[in-house]
């Protein structure tokens, strides 16, 4: 299964990325099954760092073959149930949270989803309240691959640039 990466650079050997704090399912490398949310992902990352930088960046859309051996610890969730919002609040309100899987598949808490998350956090919102608010929202896909044994089932295959 190809999977897709959007990003600023070329990366042929993807890394768990442990600094950005308040990701969905922790700390891992990112994917999506969904081409053209990768590149929203790449122009948007793009845009961000050329203003941090002041210097133009690319817009990036790294492609890999996904070999799925089925025999590492997976989570899939099919949608926004109580037990994906339970791991997505875990995972953005506690740096310590390990949630043991190798690899986790899930929606994406963007921003509209994100604002929702966020009011669980911070108690205003019932977690059942907001699966039924989340029922409503068009959610993207993620493939978050969170150990390095993960990671060896990826295969880099190539790289594109996406116009800014």
């Amino acid at each position: 299964m190809l999977v897709y990466h959007g990003t600023t650079m070329e990366i042929q050997q993807p890394k768990i990325i442990s600094n950005e704090i308040g990701r969905d399912f922790g700390f891992a490398f990112y994917t999506t099954d969904i081409r053209e949310q990768a590149e929203r992902w790449a122009v948007r990352r793009a845009k961000i760092q050329t203003r941090i930088s002041g210097k133009p960046q690319k817009a990036v859309v790294n492609i890999y073959n996904w070999n799925e051996s089925h025999t590492l610890n997976e989570k899939a969730f099919s949608g926004a149930s109580m037990d994906w919002l339970d791991m997505v609040v875990q995972c953005r309100s506690n740096i310590d949270f390990c949630h043991g899987y190798d690899i986790v598949i899930g929606k994406i808490a963007n921003d509209n989803v994100g604002e929702t998350v966020s009011y669980v956090v911070q108690g205003i919102m019932r977690k059942e309240d907001a699966v039924e608010r989340l029922k409503f929202e068009k959610i993207n896909n993620q493939i978050a691959f969170c150990t390095d044994a993960s990671l060896s089932e990826l295969t880099f295959v190539k790289s594109y640039i996406v116009e800014v």
